[in-house]
């Protein structure tokens, strides 16, 4: 059976259902009432388009200009496996007069290939280049929905929030980093009515399998030398070294964290103090800790007198702190995955993750950009960030700043209440 979530059924006549569809459309934009049946994905995702207040007449925004494009995608690890995309899916877009679309894990089209004709018109909608079309800003639609559930997703025609995307149909599926797991972007196949069948996200699907596997062969793990520590928006870190995947204990996380600051080693005192907020516990505590996390991970990776790690980790945490030093605040809110190991209370990891937290956050709202600034408001860490509310309200076109407005307002009375 197909999954509802997903594809439409095999058997189904889309084209019976645009009237029924722009009819629910039509209510639902209106009231907010699902009367009409609507797959699962699509009524949950013009939910969350509506609660972003998406105009269904809007439009997506082009956050990176030319300029800007070509820089941003040479340095995402999906520029890696494109020619590999091209290969699998161009003849497919030129031949059925079809897009080919990569886009990052905000939703920021990074490359729009295929037929001639196709593209000219979905330049008309900014399908194009350098316009961001997550959901929070081009509300249901196959990229976006994709990246928001992060699952294989097809769009057919009405089933599309925006009115001036309802004559396109798309499939989409997400790409991830094959050894951490994390989100990196989604690749679509957009175009006509032809695309309206499973077929055409079975072949999508195959895609983004086929591309996660080359990532993994020319992006390896880690080189024999060094080790990857992934902490950002996980409350378990993952370290990639030597060929294994090993997922870490809460405790032994903030133990790894806390040495990854600390190059040049730790003493058991200071060891203790930076990981515990209570003074009374005693030291055999932390060697208890810190001995069985060496028999996990090895004396060559944990060394003892004073603790320390024996190769060079390269943290997820780190490469944010090294961009935003650069300059690069985009690409630094693109590997920001979410705070630093939530609930850690371990006070050298509490100080780090308000760091590097306050930096990227003040680094937005300096930038200014209103499509940076809602990657962060509409995060599952931003929804309260009363700042970053008022500052996208400000830089946001004049047709969606009411809403913001409205949005931070309410907040700001919550948060006074």
């Amino acid at each position: 059976m197909t999954d509802p979530w997903v594809a439409l059924a095999a058997d189904a006549n889309p084209g019976a259902r645009i009237g029924e569809l722009r009819r629910a459309h039509e209510v639902f934009t209106s009231d907010g009432r699902l009367e009409t049946p609507v797959r699962t994905v699509v009524g949950q995702s013009w939910r969350r388009s509506a609660r972003a207040r998406v105009s269904p007449d809007g439009a997506a925004l082009v956050e990176l200009g030319a300029e800007e494009v070509g820089p941003y995608r040479d340095a995402h690890p999906l520029a890696r496996v494109m020619p590999m995309i091209r290969e699998l899916m161009s003849a497919y877009a030129v031949d059925g007069e079809h897009l080919l679309a990569v886009c990052d894990a905000h939703g920021r089209l990074l490359w729009v290939e295929g037929h001639a004709r196709a593209r000219r018109r979905a330049e008309r909608m900014n399908f194009v280049e350098g316009a961001r079309w997550a959901e929070s800003e081009a509300g249901t639609n196959a990229p976006g929905t994709a990246l928001a559930v992060d699952r294989p997703v097809q769009v057919f025609g009405a089933e599309h929030f925006l009115r001036p995307v309802q004559q396109w149909t798309c499939a989409a599926a997400p790409l991830h980093d094959p050894h951490t797991g994390r989100l990196l972007g989604a690749v679509d196949i957009t175009g006509g009515d032809g695309l309206a069948h499973p077929h055409s996200l079975a072949f999508v699907q195959a895609v983004a399998r086929a591309a996660e596997s080359q990532l993994a062969l020319v992006a390896p793990p880690s080189a024999a030398g060094s080790a990857r520590l992934s902490a950002l928006g996980r409350d378990e870190a993952l370290l990639v070294a030597g060929g294994r995947r090993i997922r870490l204990s809460r405790r032994h996380s903030e133990i790894l964290v806390t040495l990854a600051l600390h190059p040049e080693g730790l003493g058991g005192d200071e060891l203790l103090i930076e990981l515990y907020e209570d003074e009374s516990v005693p030291p055999v505590t932390i060697r208890a800790e810190v001995a069985r996390l060496r028999r996990l991970l090895g004396p060559e990776l944990l060394r003892s007198r004073p603790y320390r790690l024996g190769l060079p980790v390269d943290a997820d945490f780190d490469t944010v702190a090294r961009r935003l030093e650069s300059g690069a605040v985009a690409a630094a809110l693109g590997a920001y995955a979410g705070p630093l190991l939530p609930r850690s209370q371990a006070p050298a990891v509490v100080r780090l993750r308000h760091r590097i937290a306050g930096q990227l956050r003040a680094a937005l709202i300096a930038r200014g950009d209103p499509g940076l600034l809602a990657d962060w408001a509409y995060s599952p860490w931003g929804g309260e960030d009363l700042p970053v509310w008022q500052a996208l309200a400000a830089a946001a076109p004049p047709d969606r700043r009411a809403a913001l407005l409205a949005r931070a307002r309410a907040l700001d009375e919550e948060q006074r209440s």
